[in-house]
This record gives C-alpha cells, sequence and structure tokens, in this order.
C-alpha cells in the first residue's frame, strides 16, 4: 500500500478576490509562506518517503520548507499541473458573468461536461494526476508521499479515485484549505480515502 498526502498550495496573492488561478504563475501571500512552513513543522516527523510537487511556483514555495526539513529532494511533475481554466484565468466569478454569462451557468451546473470555456477538461486533468499517483506507487509500493498540487486537480482526482461522477467534484468537495492535508490510501487498484481537509497543525503518526 502507498499513503498519499494531498495538499493544496499556500495562499496567494489572487486569493483575497478568489480569482481562477490554473496555470498562471501566481506568486503566494506572507500567510501562504508561513502555511508552507507549518507544512514543513508537519513533515519534520510524518515519516515521508518522498515528495512530488506542481511545477508551479506556488506548489514549488509550498514543498520547499518540507522538503528541507524531511532532507528530500522534491519531484517535479507536469500531470500535477493546475487544470487550465482557459478564458476563465485570472477572473472572478462576476467577471466571467459578465463575460460569458450562459457558460457560467452550465459550468456551475455540470463542471465536468460544461468546464469553462477553452480550458481543460476535468476528466483529462483527473487521468494525468491517478497515471501520477500509480508511478509513484508503483516505484514506492510502501512509501509515504506528500504532494504538493492544486485545489480543482485534487477536488476531480479524488472523484476519480473514489468514483464519484466529475460532475459532482465541487458539490462533493467544495473547499479544499490552503496547506491542508489530504490522506488516500492506493492498495490492490484500490483507494480510501483517510482525511479530508485536516490541518498540518502537529506532527500525526502514519496510519496502518
Amino acid at each position: 500500500m502507498t499513503d498519499f498526502l494531498l495538499v493544496r498550495h499556500g495562499e496567494t496573492v489572487w486569493h483575497a478576490e478568489n480569482r481562477y488561478a490554473g496555470r498562471s504563475d501566481v506568486p503566494l501571500t506572507d500567510r501562504g509562506r508561513e502555511q508552507a512552513h507549518t507544512l514543513a513543522h508537519w513533515a519534520a516527523t510524518a515519516d515521508l518517503t518522498a515528495i512530488w510537487t506542481s511545477p508551479l511556483t506556488r506548489a514549488r514555495l509550498t514543498a520547499a520548507p518540507a522538503a528541507d526539513a524531511c532532507g528530500l529532494t522534491p519531484h517535479i511533475d507536469e500531470r500535477l499541473y493546475e487544470l487550465d481554466f482557459g478564458q476563465g484565468e485570472g477572473l472572478t466569478r462576476d467577471e466571467m458573468r459578465q463575460r460569458f454569462p450562459h457558460r457560467v451557468t452550465a459550468f456551475l451546473a455540470d463542471p465536468a461536461d460544461h468546464h469553462l470555456p477553452g480550458g481543460e477538461h476535468p476528466r483529462h486533468a483527473a487521468e494525468r494526476a491517478a497515471a501520477c499517483l500509480t508511478d509513484i506507487a508503483h516505484d514506492q509500493p510502501h512509501g509515504r508521499i506528500l504532494v504538493v498540487a492544486h485545489s480543482t486537480l485534487i477536488r476531480v482526482l479524488l472523484c476519480h479515485l473514489l468514483g464519484i461522477p466529475l460532475a459532482e467534484y465541487r458539490r462533493t468537495f467544495p473547499q479544499l484549505h490552503n496547506g491542508a492535508l489530504t490522506e488516500i490510501r492506493l492498495e490492490h487498484g484500490r483507494t480510501a480515502l483517510l482525511r479530508l481537509n485536516a490541518p498540518a497543525l502537529a506532527p500525526t503518526p502514519a496510519l496502518h
């Protein structure tokens, strides 16, 4: 079995206005950097065997203190990129409603089959992320892996692995907190959800 600790990167400068940050390389705020150091404090005694991260700066900067605390070198994998939000990139929900109101209404009803115009289909994102985790699990069948990635990517990945329709990812997982831990276990092709949105406030033992 392989355990994965999935973490959304720290807070970014677009957080306050809730702007959609997909492939844009948005920097962390001071709070985001504090969240990265809180994660590192947890990681120091979490018995991690590897750390993987999205190539985007906000994810790499969140993972870096944890990697230093564990003496591990982060692995960067393009399959952990956030979804491309197409014409919604960098916009708030209200700004999208002004530019393409009917598409936003359809997106809110079914964000999978009616994803934002010009953006990546969530199914493709879920499949690439799942392939990344499968490869890691193959190489580390008894590993405990920290994966620092992005909110929408992690939510669609969870749906994909747990057999939840992708159209439900926003309703089933309405929010992932910055720097919080979501733990899953991959074993014999099956996925178990061990915890969701848990704060990384103190070291916790591995589950067996």
